[in-house]
């Protein structure tokens, strides 16, 4: 039960990310404040001689993005 909770909250929160991220795009030109954005970048690299791995994450988080996610708390909380 406490998995299907939890899957639960990760979907609401990136489905609150991209469509805070969405209506940020589309309301620039009115609001250019939402479109302000910051990237996060993490690259853990590791060279094991019989193992090599290099991974790439990068986040850009704007300000309609996180209003998305904070409503998508709020939603959660209210299920």
């Amino acid at each position: 039960m406490r998995n299907k909770q939890t899957a639960i909250l990760v979907i609401f929160l990136v489905v609150g990310l991209l469509l805070g991220s969405l209506i940020g795009e589309f309301f620039a030109n009115w609001l250019p404040i939402l479109n302000k954005s910051q990237q996060i970048v993490w690259e853990p690299r590791a060279d094991f001689n019989i193992l090599k791995y290099d991974f790439y994450l990068q986040v850009k988080l704007n300000v309609a993005s996180v209003i998305g996610l904070l409503i998508a708390i709020w939603l959660y909380r209210k299920i």
